[in-house]
């Protein structure tokens, strides 16, 4: 059975840029509230929110339209595991975030690209050349200067932050394998009811009522950001071809240090930003190498927060 049906793509590249920065600038302020949120809550409990919200939108809005029909998934056990890749990077996320700067773990999260690329061989039997091999090697060189800025002491969050690429580098792998399966909304959905219904129990472990206004806002804002950046990516992408939009990701790099700053009176270390001019580097020479291929469709796509 194939996947329902999707509204129609038109050439509309403005808007589609336009949709992909405020995704952007929606997936920092993620980050942002999570920031903020695990300073008083456990990071289990932030996720649970993070996803609550998420679920709540899409059934608000597809229920009705769809009833239960949206749970209907031609690999169900493949959506569960997608689900629980993206939720596992999440929690990863949030919990170097509270001993990592926004721009560390930024700059390390344009890895997934290059980890993307190596893990498609083994998981969708797709060939890698030499030269792009040659850029994933330079992006972990990258990376390695991010998380040992110049001869200061190797924080060991680094691990959580590099985790958690790898968990949202299975989640795209599998995002591959279910294009075309499910439709769109049948694939959100399923990331926040699993979510969802997978943090409950742990987050009840460890719950910390809310307390002051500021701290209820977050935690039902950031599950609105979750939900409304994965619908502009969405959108954007039918408007216009990842192809085009890809690049414009790594922008993400200065709203996330702005942020760092702005909110934490955070500044990353040079080398911090050295070491994201080489990732990105090789980010974007593998999405020119894939735009020869004719597979740039997926080359940069960064997952939802």
């Amino acid at each position: 059975m194939s996947a329902a049906n999707e509204t129609p793509r038109s050439d509309q590249p403005g808007k589609g840029i336009l949709l992909t920065l405020c995704a952007l600038l929606c997936f920092t302020g993620i980050d942002t509230c999570a920031k903020l949120l695990v300073e008083t809550l456990p990071a289990l409990e932030v996720v649970f929110f993070r996803y609550f919200g998420h679920f709540v939108i899409m059934a608000a809005i597809f229920l009705p339209l769809r009833g239960v029909s949206i749970l209907h998934a031609n690999q169900p056990k493949t959506q569960v595991l997608r689900a629980m890749c993206l939720m596992g990077s999440t929690l990863l996320n949030f919990l170097a975030l509270q001993y990592l700067q926004l721009g560390v773990t930024s700059a390390i999260f344009f890895t997934i690209p290059l980890l993307v690329c190596a893990l498609s061989v083994p998981m969708l039997g797709e060939t890698v050349g030499p030269r792009r091999w040659a850029a994933i090697f330079v992006g972990l060189i990258g990376v390695i200067i991010i998380i040992r800025p110049g001869l200061g002491a190797l924080h060991w969050a680094w691990l959580l932050s590099i985790g958690a690429c790898i968990a949202a580098s299975f989640y795209m792998i599998l995002t591959r394998k279910l294009a075309g399966v499910d439709s769109t909304e049948t694939s959100q959905f399923y990331v926040g009811f699993v979510s969802m219904i997978f943090m409950a129990p742990l987050a009840a472990t460890v719950w910390v009522s809310p307390v002051g206004t500021l701290e209820i806002i977050l935690c039902g804002v950031i599950g609105f950001l979750g939900w409304l950046g994965h619908q502009c990516l969405t959108v954007a992408h039918r408007f216009a071809p990842a192809s085009l939009l890809s690049p414009f990701t790594y922008l993400q790099i200065l709203s996330m240090v702005a942020s760092g700053y702005i909110v934490f009176d955070n500044i990353p270390d040079i080398w911090v930003f050295v070491g994201a001019g080489i990732v990105i580097i090789s980010g974007l020479y593998m999405w020119l190498r894939e735009r020869q291929l004719g597979r740039a469709e997926t080359a940069l796509q960064r997952p939802p927060k």
